[in-house]
């Protein structure tokens, strides 16, 4: 079963940064696709960055640069730092397991607010 728990969301000023992190439980975190999602009030969750098991990496349009995605297998653990946050960031970030848009294996979210 996949369970998935993400922390590390809060409150930031403009130009700040964030790590989330995502700690999965189970031998299947090392062999799956790993992504980052966000959903902001009245907008459709959203596609932020996906990693594969070997660590090669894709981003959503207009985030390579401010936000990077990793991974840790040995601690079942995925990462996405972001830097130089700006208000539109602002939304619930998901971790997600699988095949990006092929699967139902979410955590709860984690907050992210930036604000002055």
């Amino acid at each position: 079963q996949v369970q998935l728990v993400e922390s590390g969301g809060g409150l930031v000023q403009p130009g700040g940064s964030l790590r989330l992190s995502c700690a999965a439980s189970g031998s299947w975190f090392s062999t799956y696709i790993m992504s980052w999602y966000r959903q902001a009030p009245g907008k459709q969750r959203e596609l932020v960055a996906t990693i594969t098991r070997n660590g090669a990496t894709n981003y959503g349009d207009s985030l390579k640069g401010r936000f990077t995605i990793s991974r840790d297998n040995a601690k079942n653990t995925v990462y996405l730092q972001m830097n130089s946050l700006k208000p539109e960031d602002t939304a619930v970030y998901y971790c997600n397991a699988g095949v990006p848009g092929s699967n139902n294996n979410w955590g709860q979210g984690t907050q992210v607010t930036v604000s002055s």
